[in-house]
């Protein structure tokens, strides 16, 4: 099912299907890439179209959860590709596991076949940066990757606000604890939708430095893992409100 056609998983806004743009000065560096997935003919088939991308490197592959966390540490890749239903340990378990380790861990985009919320959910939970479908196109995929490595996230908004709305992953007070400036609660808003922080700067009309600088409060006062998390908080706690946009 690799490189078929696939609905949109990589989006910058409501129900689209663009990929986030990154604004890391070494993005267009090479991206070290681990790729799990029990599978052999799906991981083989990932590891040569996926090398054949230009700048992404696949250093390495494991076989189960297991494997992946061991692979992680030892190879330390920029993003770890990790499948959902793995052998030993599944791919949350491994993700949570990986994240929760030495420091400066790798990005994890979780790869699945399932488009199901409840593996959103569990993705998220764990500090995934990203969630991708095994339908998507190669370069969708690969795009995902070279996000996730620059530091963005890859944001599922019709996804999230199903998931927020039936089950919200965290306290509703976190928000309001977090005292975010006025700024900061804008930047917070305009991430919710997929906004990339290039896009952001251009909304609030302020430099890119100064958006990383709220981000990074954001994620600080928030107590959040990553970008995607920051914004599950946004819709659990209100501020942005879910099948609401603009």
């Amino acid at each position: 099912m690799i490189g078929s056609q696939a609905a949109a998983a990589v989006v910058t806004g409501p129900d689209t299907s663009t990929a986030v743009t990154t604004d890391t000065p070494g993005a267009a560096s090479c991206t070290t890439l681990l790729i799990a997935d029990d599978d052999e003919v799906t991981r083989s088939g990932l590891r040569t179209l996926l090398g054949m991308r230009p700048g992404i490197t696949v250093v390495g592959e494991a076989a189960d959860g297991i494997e992946a966390v061991e692979q992680a540490r030892r190879l330390r890749p920029d993003v770890v590709l990790m499948d959902v239903r793995m052998p030993r340990r599944n791919g949350i378990e491994a993700t949570r596991q990986l994240l929760a380790g030495p420091a400066d861990p790798p990005k994890v985009v979780v790869i699945t076949t399932f488009e199901n919320d409840d593996y959103v959910t569990a993705a998220l939970s764990a500090g995934a940066s990203g969630f991708v479908l095994k339908r998507l196109p190669v370069p969708k995929i690969a795009e995902a990757v070279r996000v996730v490595a620059a530091g963005e996230a890859i944001l599922f908004p019709a996804a999230l606000r199903r998931m927020v709305t039936a089950r919200p992953l965290g306290s509703a007070e976190a928000l309001p604890q977090a005292a975010l400036t006025g700024r900061e609660e804008e930047v917070l808003r305009l991430m919710a939708t997929g906004r990339s922080n290039p896009d952001i700067a251009e909304s609030c009309r302020v430099s890119l430095e100064t958006v990383k600088t709220h981000v990074g409060n954001v994620l600080t006062k928030l107590g959040a893992q990553n970008r995607t998390h920051a914004v599950v908080i946004a819709y659990e706690t209100g501020l942005v409100v879910p099948g609401v946009t603009g």
